[in-house]
């Protein structure tokens, strides 16, 4: 039985809180628990602070929404969100730093690149800050667990078989992706394209470009444009970022190219619905975001409590979301993908 996903827009406190760091109480950070204890008393004042890989992005408002409603589920006294307004790779650690030392018990951040905030992430540890990466990956060795979307694997594959299917099994095919160092991106890229060199359905397919819009809409649909014009035979686009698969379908639905280039890839329901009944896109894919800033937040909060520590076989509840279970390499799933149609796309609300 479909359910309608309902995610409400942040709040205006939101934004304000996302443009400004706000402090907090220093002494905090002393009283979390050690990495080693388990079974831990609930802590009331805790505090905790998402750092998304950029502002104003639509999908990491609605991950931030449920990451903020998960917050006070779990139990946090304060909850906020600061970050850059553009995702480029040394444009979080500031941020971090001013958390380290506002003693903000848990950060959350999802990178934009997975080496470069370390140095910060590290600090941040010794200080007695808990560590969750969410949607793009640190280094493992800079964080306590890290909450992903799905499988990585899953993720490319669904988006490679539903290019094969748009494009009729061949043809020259581009991904469009967001920044260049994105850990997650670039995971489902890898994937991609092994499936692509291994899998004999899809021999007569061929990748001819990559291509980076950084997460930004007007480069991503310059970035559309410039495929169409060095590839004239290109028969199908992958973006496997909802900023991206958005920007191109805008181009792509004004464009000569309208059903005569496929484009698939990670879409929110809302930004693509109107893509999909004019017929610019077919299929694409996505999770419930709302869903992995929530898990995210009362993953924190177990740490920040002292019940796991990121320990393989470790398990926390994520309020109704149920029971998750920390695996190997501090990996956190949140669920499976959903395949967006005309059939389905108005039974979802994000």
């Amino acid at each position: 039985m479909s359910t309608t996903r309902r995610i409400g827009s942040l709040t205006a406190s939101l934004a304000i809180a996302a443009l400004a760091l706000t402090a907090c109480a220093g002494s905090d950070a002393g009283t979390t628990p050690s990495a080693g204890e388990s079974g831990g008393s609930a802590k009331t004042d805790a505090t905790i602070t998402f750092i998304p890989k950029q502002l104003n992005n639509p999908y990491t408002d609605v991950v931030l929404g449920g990451g903020k409603e998960g917050a006070t589920a779990a139990g946090f006294a304060t909850a906020n969100v600061v970050g850059p307004l553009e995702a480029s790779a040394s444009s979080q650690v500031s941020f971090i730093n001013a958390e380290t030392q506002a003693g903000t018990n848990a950060i959350v951040i999802a990178a934009n690149d997975p080496d470069a905030v370390c140095s910060a992430l590290g600090e941040a540890r010794t200080a007695g800050a808990k560590i969750v990466a969410f949607d793009s990956d640190t280094n493992p060795e800079c964080r306590d667990v890290f909450i992903s979307q799905v499988v990585a694997k899953d993720v490319a594959l669904i988006q490679t078989k539903l290019i094969s299917e748009q494009i009729g099994g061949k043809g020259e095919i581009a991904i469009l992706s967001a920044t260049a160092n994105a850990t997650n991106q670039n995971e489902w890229i890898k994937f991609m394209e092994e499936e692509l060199a291994s899998n004999p359905d899809y021999k007569d397919i061929k990748l001819v470009a990559k291509v980076y819009g950084d997460d930004d809409d007007a480069k991503s649909f310059q970035e559309a444009q410039g495929l169409m014009q060095a590839h004239p035979n290109l028969k199908g686009i992958i973006s496997p970022t909802t900023v991206g698969i958005a920007s191109t379908a805008r181009y792509l639905s004004t464009s000569e190219y309208k059903g005569k280039v496929a484009l698939t890839g990670l879409g929110l329901p809302n930004e693509m619905r109107s893509f999909v009944k004019d017929g610019t896109v077919t299929e694409f894919a996505l999770w419930d975001p709302a869903q992995l800033g929530e898990v995210a937040a009362y993953a924190a909060k177990a740490l920040v409590d002292g019940t796991i520590t990121g320990a393989t076989g470790d398990k926390f509840t994520a309020g109704a979301l149920g029971e998750r279970t920390v695996e190997d390499g501090g990996l956190v799933i949140v669920g499976p993908p959903t395949v967006f149609n005309k059939d389905n796309i108005d039974e979802y609300d994000f």
